[in-house]
Parts: C-alpha cells; structure tokens; sequence
C-alpha cells in the first residue's frame, strides 16, 4: 500500500518542544523529511539527532516566529536543502492569557506576534515556492479558543479565532496552485503551552483545565490523518478535545 507521507519535505515551527515535537517524531517515522525550526537550539538539534539516529532525514534551522526573516530562512534553507516543502505546519504559539484589566500589553503583543504574524510569516514564506510547484499543503494550528471565548482569555482566543480567518481565506484563494489548507484545533493537550501564562491565579485555573490533557501524539495522529488524504481531498478543519473537557 502506498505511503502519502513518504518523502514529503514538512517544515514545523515550534518544533522543540510539544505538538511540534510530537508531530516531528510521528512524521520522521512515516517516512517524511522534516525541517524543525524553533529558538531553543540545543533541543531542536537534540530532536534532529534522534530522529537521524532512527534512520529519518531532519535539518534544525533556528528560528523565531517573530522574525520574518528568520521564518523566510527556515523555509529558504529547506529548499536549498531538498529541493522543495510540500507541508508548512505553522504551530509556535503561546498563552499567556489574563484578564482585560490588567494591562497585561506586553502579553498581548507577544500573542500577536507569535500567534497571527508568525502565522502570515509561514505562509508568506511557503507560498510562493507551493504557487510555483502547483503543489503544496499549509496547516496552521489554531485551539478550541479559536471557537470559544472565555473571559480572562479573549486575546489569546482573539489570534486562535484570526489563525482560522486567515486560514479560510487562504484556502479560497490557493484553488488554482492545488494547495491544500487544515485548521487544526487542539483542546487540553499535554504541552507546556499553559507555563507561558504569567499570572499564577490564572495559571492555577488553567493547570485545573490540563489535568484532563490528552497526549501531544493525538495532535500529530490529526496532522497525518490531514497529509494522508487523496490529493483531491482537502480536510480544512479538525477541532478536537479530551472527552472530559467542558469547554
């Protein structure tokens, strides 16, 4: 039977450390080739060696989301690399969610970046070379807040609710290149996503929700449900949660 993902060229921001990593490991076995970028470099080399030592084909490129250049470097250095990305899987992100009123600015900037720009940055990155193959796939995690608001988190559901806009906006306009686009909506999933907030009360809420989290693996079980589909079929959305989660 024949293997979608083999030899795919997949590059994942956020790569270091939960889903990203999770996903690298799921992806490097089924055959990929998969370019991890993120700021941490000692891990992200480390999880380039072990994927490596189990006979997969990874390159670690540094990169902060924040920076366009470094986002347009991470997916230049794939193709100089490997002749061409098939898969740009946009998952940094961060939470560091707090209530309006505390003037949490610094926060909110940061969501924003990492969260929308990083985002457009991957996509501004990948689209030309996709647009030139006539090929390619951009899948953007977005979260269960991008559907649901909570008071205390409406910044961070604000940029998961624009990951989603611009990602259906993306898909109408790729019908000519044959680019496929997913949506990818975890819920509480076992990453270190919830030690970004810096307000311990609302931290301690937040740990409460986590206590029911699902393994960083059923993100990546998703992502290669996505990539395995025929090439005329596109699965724009998967939104999923631990079956104990109320929100």
């Amino acid at each position: 039977m024949e293997n979608p993902i083999r030899d795919k060229v997949v590059v994942i921001t956020g790569a270091s450390s939960g889903l990203g990593e999770a996903v690298a490991h799921a992806l490097s076995a089924a055959g990929a080739i998969v370019v991890l970028g993120a700021r941490r470099k000692d891990r992200l080399e480390s999880l380039a060696h072990k994927l490596q030592e189990k006979g997969g084909q990874a390159l670690a490129v540094t990169t902060d989301v924040t920076s366009r250049q470094q986002v347009q470097n991470l997916v230049d250095r794939t193709v100089e690399r490997f002749g061409r990305v098939d898969v740009m899987i946009n998952n940094a992100g961060l939470m560091p969610s707090s209530p309006f009123e505390r003037l949490k600015v610094e926060d909110w900037e940061r969501m924003v970046d990492v969260n929308i720009k990083g985002v457009l940055y991957g996509i501004a990155a990948a689209l030309p070379y996709m647009q030139k193959q006539k090929s390619g796939h951009i899948i953007n995690v977005s979260s269960v807040a991008g559907h649901k608001i909570r008071a205390g988190g409406a910044v961070y559901a604000a940029t998961k609710h624009a990951v989603r806009a611009l990602s259906e906006g993306l898909r109408q306009e790729v019908k000519p290149y044959n680019i496929r686009t997913t949506i990818i909506s975890p819920g509480a999933v076992a990453t270190e996503l919830p030690d970004s907030i810096t307000e311990p009360d609302i931290a301690e809420v937040i740990h409460k929700v986590y206590e029911h989290a699902i393994p960083a693996d059923t993100f990546a079980r998703a992502v290669l449900f996505a990539m395995s589909q025929p090439e005329d079929v596109d699965i724009n959305e998967i939104l999923f949660r631990p079956t104990q989660q109320e929100f």
